[in-house]
């Protein structure tokens, strides 16, 4: 299996190292390997689904923690 690294991956993805690198961290990348301070990734890895809720349901649950918390 051939490997690419968190640069060559945010390149190809069009995203920061940094963000690679967190996205390494949780996880998110699969078969991704840790080797030193460096993360491999598989050259055919998909970059992960954005995992920010879209829906707008967050502000529903944001508001009735802000109605209920009167003074």
């Amino acid at each position: 299996m051939d490997y690419i690294s968190a640069a060559q991956a945010a390149k190809k993805w069009g995203v920061s190292v940094q963000r690679v690198q967190l996205l390494c961290k949780q996880e998110r990348v699969k078969g991704v390997v840790r080797f030193g301070h460096t993360y491999l990734i598989p050259q055919d890895a998909e970059k992960p689904k954005d995992a920010r809720i879209k829906s707008g349901k967050y502000i529903e649950l944001k508001n009735k923690t802000k109605d209920g918390d009167k003074r």
